[in-house]
C-alpha cells in the first residue's frame, strides 16, 4: 500500500544516476514515446497518463530535487535541460514527444528551444516562463496556507485525497523540499522571458498550447505571449479547466492524445 494517495502500479520504476545525481523515471505503456515534466510539486502522482497508456510508452522522470529522484546542486533552467540531455540517452529515447505543465511547461520549452531535433510534437499546460502585462502568477506568501490547494482545482474535493488537511510528518516534508527546489530554480523573469522568446523563434515542431479555462495559477492572460513566441501552435482551452488540468480534467487528456496521433 502506498504511504500516497496515488498509486504506481502497472509502472516501471527505472533508475539511473545521471552527473551523479540518482533519477527515477516511472514509466507505462507502449507506443509512440511521449516524456511527461511535471511542474512545481508531485503529491498527486502520474495517474493521469494511464489512458494514454494503449498508444504510448509514456515516460515520467521525477526532476532532481523532486519526489523520489535525489538532491542536487542545480540553479535554473539551463541545468535542468542539461540534466535531460544526459538522461534521455540512458532511457533509450532519441526522438519523443514532450509534454509539460506549469514549472514543467517552461522547461519543457526550454528543452525543445535548446534541442529542436529531440522533439516530434511539443505540448505546453498552462508554461510558466513568460512575462505578461495581463496577467501574472499569484504571490502564495499572501495567501492563507489553507486556501492554496483549493486555487489548483475547480473542486477542492478532487484534490483533498493528495493535498490532505492534516498531513503526515512524509507529505509535509516532501512539499517542502518541491517548493524549495521549485523556488530555487526560478530565474529572473525578465531573463527567462528572454529565453523563451529568442531560443523559440523559428521553432517550427508541431505545438500543443492546452489551458484550462479558470486556471487560478497560470491564468489564460498568458496565452497571447505564447501565441506571440509559437505563432503556429494549436491552442485547445478545457471549459472550466483548473491547473491541475490533466489530472483533473479527462477531457484535457484527450486532447492531448488527439493532438499528438493527429
Amino acid at each position: 500500500m502506498s504511504k500516497w494517495a496515488y498509486s504506481t502500479d502497472g509502472f516501471d520504476r527505472i533508475v539511473h544516476r545521471i552527473d551523479g545525481v540518482e533519477t527515477v523515471t516511472y514509466a507505462i505503456g507502449q507506443g509512440e514515446p511521449l516524456v511527461y515534466f511535471h511542474g512545481g510539486g508531485t503529491f498527486h502522482g502520474f495517474e493521469w497518463v494511464r489512458p494514454l497508456a494503449g498508444e504510448f510508452r509514456v515516460f515520467c522522470p521525477y526532476h532532481p530535487n523532486f519526489g523520489e529522484s535525489g538532491d542536487a546542486e542545480l540553479g535554473g533552467m539551463g541545468d535542468y535541460v542539461a540534466h535531460y540531455e544526459m538522461l534521455f540517452p540512458a532511457l533509450g529515447l532519441d526522438t519523443f514527444h514532450l509534454c509539460g505543465a506549469s514549472m514543467g511547461g517552461h522547461m519543457a520549452a526550454r528543452y525543445a528551444a535548446a534541442n529542436p531535433l529531440d522533439v516530434e510534437k511539443l505540448a505546453l499546460v498552462s508554461p510558466a516562463g513568460l512575462k505578461s502585462d495581463r496577467a501574472s502568477i499569484p504571490d502564495f506568501s499572501k495567501v492563507a496556507p489553507q486556501d492554496i490547494p483549493a486555487m489548483f482545482v475547480a473542486d477542492p474535493a478532487w484534490v483533498a485525497p493528495f493535498w490532505p488537511a492534516d498531513p503526515s510528518p512524509e507529505w509535509a516534508a516532501l512539499r517542502a523540499r518541491e517548493s524549495a527546489a521549485a523556488f530555487a530554480s526560478r530565474e529572473d523573469l525578465s531573463l527567462t522571458d528572454r529565453a523563451l522568446r529568442e531560443g523559440l523563434k523559428g521553432f517550427d515542431r508541431p505545438t500543443l498550447l492546452l489551458w484550462g479555462e479558470n486556471d487560478r495559477i497560470v491564468p489564460l492572460g498568458y496565452v497571447p505571449e505564447w501565441e506571440a513566441v509559437l505563432p503556429h501552435a494549436e491552442l485547445e482551452i478545457i471549459p472550466g479547466g483548473s491547473h491541475l488540468l490533466l489530472d483533473e480534467f479527462p477531457a484535457a487528456v484527450e486532447a492531448l492524445r488527439s493532438f499528438l496521433k493527429g
